[in-house]
């Protein structure tokens, strides 16, 4: 991939370029429509020789200034207006990116290896983000427009994407994209990439097999969805597993596994399929175990109540700083899902539900790692205590077993 410093880079985001590569799209477009071609059914290398072949043509016939790199560019970028996601699209086949940001037709921000930086790609106006926003969600049959004016939506390879365009969005219209990791990370990738010590590892992977139930807590972007899945990964076969999620994004490799998704209402407000109606379906289904991808809203009630009923070793994913604040978010959460109980007897539910916390961080550095495994040892009428048995020592850089001490 180009970078800004590249004279490539900096001639795609001149103002002279999106003109002329505006031009050219409208051109192959009439050319297109002329001759009546049905270029969504051909084939890639079909596609990319159209317009290879039309650009040098037009750029011959127009006597245009640019060099033989600058017609590649060109072309490659014509082909990406035609069938991609116009000048993001090589940010999404670029897989050591991890998020793209557009904020608007001339920022665009790319997340790699954990740091934000400028991507070389620009939009020409607020409609052409609209337009690529709208090629992008139209296969899942979700739109956005004034009257819808924020969008979440998983892409075919698991990718997650938000959109909110104005008059919400006040600056223009704006693009996020997650990007769904292809090849899952390894326990091997994890270690070497000193997120985990190999003992904490082998430890997690002996209470997964044990049928522990556990939360994997975390900030955004710290990796706690691609930690889950690690964990997924050593359920012994022949367990049942039912996943639900907003947006699947889990990958596991056992053969029964169901996999359920929420569904946003329609336009009409109506039709809403949450997180809390497909755990209390996922009751029904005979799951050995239960995994929800995120706890985020009522559901919490339900997942408890699924960890204490026989559904040993069901996982989840919370939002939280530290092992402490997740315990006093599913304490909210549960208060918003209208639980009415003492708190006491809540946090003896969760002392009996939950035996284990996985607490993810990315760091400063964009180095992601395993900073705390803590176990709820008991809840007490005041507190539920808690015991760390590994923790990721930041000044030292070293991952520290505590089961001794504990």
């Amino acid at each position: 991939m180009s970078t800004p410093t590249d004279p490539t880079s900096r001639f795609r985001l001149t103002d002279q370029y999106q003109q002329l590569k505006s031009a050219l799209h409208k051109h192959l477009i009439g050319l297109i429509e002329e001759r009546n071609l049905d270029i969504d059914q051909w084939e890639p290398q079909r596609v990319e020789r159209f317009v290879t072949e039309q650009v040098r043509l037009y750029v011959m016939q127009q006597r245009l200034p640019v060099n033989q790199r600058e017609t590649d560019t060109l072309a490659n970028d014509a082909r990406d207006e035609l069938m991609g996601f116009g000048p993001i699209q090589s940010l999404v086949d670029d897989d050591g990116v991890n998020d793209i940001v557009v904020n608007g037709p001339h920022k665009v921000f790319i997340e790699r290896d954990g740091k934000l930086s400028v991507a070389p790609v620009r939009f020409v106006n607020d409609a052409h983000v609209i337009r690529v926003i709208q090629r992008i969600l139209a296969p899942i049959g979700r739109r956005v427009d004034e009257s819808t004016p924020m969008v979440d939506a998983r892409l075919a390879d698991g990718s997650r994407v938000n959109a909110i365009v104005p008059p919400i969005a006040l600056d223009g219209p704006c693009l996020s994209i997650r990007k769904f990791r292809k090849q899952a990370l390894t326990a091997e990738k994890l270690v070497s990439l000193g997120a985990i010590s190999e003992v904490a590892l082998a430890y997690l992977k002996q209470r997964v097999q044990n049928r522990t139930n556990l939360i994997v807590t975390g900030g955004t972007g710290s990796g706690k969805t691609t930690f889950l899945n690690l964990l997924s990964q050593w359920i012994p076969p022949g367990e049942r597993i039912i996943t639900v999620e907003d947006a699947a994004e889990l990958r596991l490799s056992h053969e029964h596994v169901v996999r359920l998704e929420t569904r946003p209402p329609n336009l009409e407000g109506a039709r809403a399929v949450s997180a809390r109606d497909l755990v209390r379906n996922a009751l029904r289904m005979r799951p050995d175990r239960i995994i929800v991808g995120e706890v985020r809203g009522d559901e919490v009630l339900d997942m408890l109540q699924a960890m204490n009923t026989g559904h040993d070793g069901s996982m989840t994913t919370l939002h939280a700083n530290a092992p402490k604040d997740a315990l006093h978010r599913l304490e909210l959460l549960a208060g918003f899902a209208g639980y009415v109980g003492s708190e006491a007897t809540f946090r003896g539910q969760v002392a009996s539900a939950i035996q284990l916390m996985v607490h993810v961080t990315r760091l400063p550095t964009g180095e992601r790692r395993v900073m705390s495994i803590v176990e709820i040892a008991e809840a007490t009428s005041e507190k539920l205590v808690l015991r760390e048995l590994f923790r990721y020592d930041v000044d030292s850089r070293q991952h520290l077993d505590l089961r001794s001490a504990a």
